[in-house]
C-alpha cells in the first residue's frame, strides 16, 4: 500500500471514528449532549482535528442523517425483495421501517425530528428519495389507475400513521409491543384495502 492510500485510509478511519463517537455520545446522553468538544474528548483528539473533517456540528448531523437513510434504504430494499406480491411488499416495507425506528432509534430521531430538530437538508439526500420511490412504486403497482396525486396521498397516509405511532412510542407514551403490532398491522392493511378507493 502506497503512502497516499495509507493516508486516505487513515483519514477515512478518523472520519468514521468521529461519527461513531458522536453516535455513542447520543446513545449515552441524548442529542442535546452532543458537541464538538465531547466528540474530541471521546476519541482523544483535539477539537481542531474534528473541524478538519466537519465544519461544524451540523455537518456531523447531516452525515449521520445520510447514514441513517442509507441503512433504511437497505432495509426497505430487502423487505420488498423478500415478497413477490405488492400488498405483501408494502406490509414488509412498513414493518421494516417500524423495526428500523426501534433498532436505530437515535438515527431515526435525527432523520425525522422526533423529540429534536431534524437535519433540514435530508429531503435532498438521494437515499431518502430512493426509499420513497420504492414505496411509491409499490403503491402504484396496487393501483388500477395510478396518478401521481393518488400515489402521493397514499404514501403520506401510510407515513403519517406509522411515523405517528413510532413517535408516540419513542416519546414513551405508547402501548405495549403486542398492542403496537396489532395497531400497526391494522393500519397497514386498512390503508392497502383503500388504495383503489
Amino acid at each position: 500500500m502506497g503512502s497516499k492510500e495509507r493516508i486516505q485510509r487513515i483519514k477515512e478511519e478518523t472520519r468514521s471514528n468521529i461519527l461513531d463517537a458522536a453516535l455513542q455520545i447520543v446513545r449515552e446522553d441524548g442529542w442535546q449532549a452532543l458537541s464538538m468538544r465531547k466528540i474530541a474528548d471521546k476519541i482523544e483528539y483535539t477539537a481542531p482535528i474534528i473541524y478538519e473533517y466537519f465544519a461544524n456540528k451540523e455537518g456531523i448531523l447531516f452525515e449521520l442523517t445520510r447514514i441513517g437513510h442509507q441503512l433504511l434504504l437497505q432495509d426497505v430494499r430487502s423487505a420488498k425483495a423478500a415478497q413477490t406480491e405488492p400488498d405483501l411488499q408494502l406490509e414488509a416495507i412498513w414493518m421494516a421501517y417500524w423495526n428500523f425506528a426501534f433498532s436505530q432509534t437515535q438515527l431515526y430521531q435525527l432523520m425525522y425530528g422526533v423529540d429534536m430538530v431534524c437535519c433540514e437538508q435530508k429531503k435532498a439526500l438521494p437515499e431518502a428519495i430512493a426509499s420513497a420511490k420504492i414505496i411509491n412504486d409499490t403503491i402504484s403497482e396496487l393501483m388500477v389507475k395510478p396518478t401521481p396525486d393518488m400515489i402521493c396521498r397514499k404514501y403520506y397516509t401510510f407515513w403519517s400513521i406509522i411515523h405517528g405511532l413510532i413517535s408516540i412510542n419513542l416519546l414513551n407514551k405508547g402501548t405495549g409491543d403486542e398492542m403496537n403490532q396489532h395497531i400497526l398491522k391494522d393500519a397497514i392493511h386498512g390503508i392497502i384495502n383503500t388504495i383503489n378507493d
